[in-house]
């Protein structure tokens, strides 16, 4: 599309947003100049080569790939401490005793034989051709293999090898850094692709850039995007090339002119798309190749939306929608994505200098306004989005229900203003139609019948006949809109071009957007307002022409926001390579018929400490019942009568630490649940969240206790 997404319902053109980068030798927009990088480049490039060159082998979904090491499927036994350290000084003991009755001949000299059958007499006397010292040697050297083999022996019986793995070598393991060792054909650093495509100049210039620390992470990602639209046939390989040999690193820059964001919180890998949320705790719920890893998000998982729940302070904005906003951003720096965040003013998500647009609602001193209508000229589309807007939670909430009425109220209304005034009608123009006022109607039916508009003159007929009626929803629907035809408002939802409106249209290109939402005073106005963003944006990336650009919607407190048509469009995102993300302090902001499609609609389901009962009973419906094995074990003391069998019971004591008991195991296959509702409702520590995950590919992790301080 050529339009940039700040065209209003007239088609007037405000200053445009910053839109992607498109081919390099025609910028979108003259870029700002870069300000300063947050981390100034290394004076070589150690640093960002070591990064590079780190190994991501492939993972289950939500492991932090870099430098990953895989785990065994199913946890090995492990023999109880105490069990181990008796066993081996016990086999140490044993061999002890064994060489020095041995030595001291209490047991034969038998163990001479082999000696005997294999040395020559020659060796064996003082006057020997090898002299006193060479047969010294030779009796030392067998009595040394003998010894050699009863430590052997007394090793493997005590398990000496598991010992010292498990408690002398972490004592001196160092930190390990991401092996970096790689062969040169397989070197990320060489761009090998591009040598081959026939680019040699441009990938000697970017290798030696990343020598030279003059690389980042973002320039990496985004040169490598800049390299797929060459692949895809969008960008020329000889375009492509002069932009890499004339700006190096710096090619193929986003239209703000960024090549990183002002600061970090979170830890990011690029080349894998991820953000570290945190790490899976070595719990035995948790499964064992995912204990100890890290916890990661990426396009791949929000691709199939996330819904997090979870009370006030358990850490839904600082610890899972900050660290996916700032990653978000970065992708689009690199023209990877384009993200929208909308959370109430002063929620911490970042600083207004890492978004390109920042709409500030409420705010006189906003840059932007929001389009009310979303950028269409279509009156049936525009009032489809903003019937859902006004009065999408009063809708049925069954999954079947629609807010069809409102749609054909505000379509009566919307088509015949349009034709005669060529744009929607703003704010309080809108609520005087919808109350009736009998100015504003009469005026659209003069012009309807000078343009000779007669089926438009027929819907606006058909409007003033309903009004009043028994059932009529104009009047909730005016109700609604005097919501935002408040004094703080009246600088916003302008129509009449004189305003920079935003709208969703721009998510065609990779930018960043945050819109602050006035909760204080103006709560109900507030979730009107995230209704209208979100159903903007399920009805804006159905039909981007470029789906390979990742759209995401980050909506912090979605009290009031989840309706049927939204839970609808959220199911549709997958296939438009879209997601959103939702916060909820609880389920019960949701309607109940509502809350289990919801949790089928997002493929990552997130339950926070301090979550209730009843919250917990719908995550532990979704996430299900699996088999388990269940061993019922019956412990009988024996109880010794003789002597030896006591002296023997207390070896066996001071060995394993329990009275010796005869044991009788019985096991079974039971379906148990998952997680269940007490245990999400107790048994989830402050700072952590039990979280499933689904990837766009279809792939699951079942859910996983995370700590998200880690």
């Amino acid at each position: 599309m050529d339009s940039d997404g700040t065209q209003d319902a007239r088609g007037t053109h405000a200053s445009p947003v910053p839109r992607p980068a498109g081919p390099p030798e025609v910028p979108a927009m003259p870029p700002r100049p870069p300000r300063a990088p947050a981390t100034p480049p290394m004076p070589d490039g150690s640093a960002f080569l070591t990064w590079l060159r780190a190994p991501r082998p492939d993972a289950a979904p939500g492991v932090w790939r870099f430098g990953h090491r895989p785990r065994p499927a199913e946890e090995p036994e492990e023999i109880p401490t105490r069990q181990l350290l008796s066993g081996a000084l016990i086999a140490f003991l044993v061999g002890w005793l064994i060489w020095s009755l041995l030595q001291n001949g209490y047991i034969g000299t038998w163990w001479w034989v082999p000696f005997d059958l294999i040395v020559p007499d020659a060796w064996r006397g003082g006057d020997s051709d090898l002299g006193e010292t060479g047969t010294f040697i030779v009796y030392q050297g067998y009595e040394l293999l003998v010894a050699l083999g009863i430590m052997v022996g007394a090793a493997r019986l005590g398990r000496w090898g598991e010992v010292w793995r498990r408690f002398v070598t972490p004592r001196f393991r160092r930190p390990e850094a991401p092996e970096t060792r790689t062969a040169p054909e397989d070197d990320p650093a060489q761009w090998n692709e591009l040598r081959a495509a026939g680019a040699a100049d441009a990938a000697e210039r970017l290798a030696g850039e990343a020598r030279s620390g003059l690389m980042r992470d973002v320039d990496h990602a985004r040169i490598l995007r800049a390299w797929q639209g060459v692949r895809t046939g969008r960008h020329s390989l000889a375009t492509f090339s002069g932009a890499v040999l004339k700006d190096g690193a710096a090619a193929c820059l986003h239209p703000s002119g960024e090549r990183d964001l002002p600061a970090r919180l979170a830890r990011h890998d690029l080349v894998t798309g991820q953000v570290r949320l945190g790490t899976t705790v070595d719990d035995a719920r948790n499964p064992y190749a995912y204990r100890g890893t890290g916890l990661a998000l990426g396009p791949d998982l929000l691709g199939t939306s996330l819904v997090a729940v979870g009370p006030a302070g358990s850490g839904k904005t600082g610890t899972v929608v900050r660290p996916l906003a700032e990653s978000l951003c970065l992708h689009a720096l690199a023209g990877r994505a384009a993200v929208v965040v909308v959370a109430a003013a002063g929620a911490g998500l970042g600083p207004a200098d890492a978004y390109d647009v920042v709409v500030r609602i409420g705010n006189q001193e906003s840059e932007y306004d929001l389009d009310l209508y979303g950028g269409t000229t279509d009156p049936d589309e525009a009032a489809a989005v903003l019937a859902e807007a006004l009065v999408g939670d009063l809708a049925d909430p069954h999954p079947g229900g629609d807010s069809r009425r409102s749609t054909t109220v505000l379509a009566q209304l919307l088509g015949p203003f349009r034709a005669v005034h060529g744009r929607f009608p703003s704010v309080p123009e809108l609520r005087q139609l919808l109350d009736g006022a009998p100015g504003p109607f009469a005026a659209l039916r003069q012009g309807l019948q000078e343009a000779g508009q007669e089926s438009l003159l027929r819907e606006l007929d058909a409007r003033e006949r309903q009004m009043g009626q028994p059932g009529d929803v104009g009047g909730v629907l005016g109700d609604r809109v005097a919501l935002l035809d408040r004094p703080a408002f009246a600088g916003f939802f302008d129509t009449s071009g004189q305003s920079r409106p935003f709208t969703l249209k721009a998510l065609d290109h990779p930018v960043r957007v945050r819109i602050d939402l006035p909760q204080r005073g103006h709560a109900d106005a507030s979730k009107m307002l995230a209704r209208l963003v979100l159903a903007q944006f399920t009805a804006s990336v159905a039909v981007r022409e470029d789906r390979s650009l990742f759209a995401c919607l980050l909506l912090d407190d979605a009290t009031g926001v989840v309706t049927p048509e939204a839970v609808r469009g959220i199911q549709r995102l997958r296939s438009g390579n879209a997601g959103v993300v939702l916060t909820l302090r609880t389920l019960d902001d949701v309607a109940r018929p509502l809350r289990g499609p919801l949790l089928g609609a997002t493929g990552c389901r997130m339950a926070l400490s301090g979550l209730t009962p009843w919250d917990g009973q719908d995550f532990a419906e979704v996430w299900g019942k699996e088999w388990t094995e269940a061993r019922d074990v019956t412990d009988r003391q024996i109880i010794a009568e003789t002597p030896a069998g006591k002296a023997v019971h207390m070896l066996r004591r001071v060995i394993t630490g329990k009275a010796p008991t005869a044991r009788a195991v019985t096991v079974r296959q039971v379906e148990r649940e998952r997680w269940s509702a007490s245990e999400l409702a107790h048994a989830v520590p402050a700072g952590h969240a039990v979280l499933s995950l689904t990837d766009v590919k279809g792939e699951h992790a079942p859910p996983l206790l995370v700590d998200l301080r880690g």
